[in-house]
């Protein structure tokens, strides 16, 4: 009990000597770093800036016949595949216990 009061005393002591470190106001927020900025001409004005507004230009894509039916039939063969993949396994799983 003694040791209580000796250590309450002492904290009361320590805040009470410094009163800058009781009464020092706290702010809390979200912050995060500063944007870094794009340096050797890259500018916001660019006509094919990555984030324009003309980015999704397909009409403007090279060999745009071959890459557009690759990426349909890639979408395609998982959105089949996979499903049948997870079928498959189960079934093994299943027969083997």
């Amino acid at each position: 009990m003694a040791m209580n009061r000796g250590m309450v005393s002492c904290a009361s002591k320590i805040l009470n000597s410094s009163p800058s470190i009781a009464s020092k106001s706290v702010t809390r927020g979200i912050h995060s770093t500063s944007i870094k900025k794009m340096g050797g001409g890259h500018g916001h004005d660019e006509p094919y800036y990555l984030h324009a507004k003309h980015m999704y230009n397909l009409d403007r894509m090279t060999n745009q016949k071959l890459k557009m039916s690759l990426g349909v039939f890639t979408a395609f063969s998982i959105g089949v595949g996979v499903p049948i993949f997870a079928v498959v396994f189960q079934q093994k799983k299943t027969a083997s216990a």
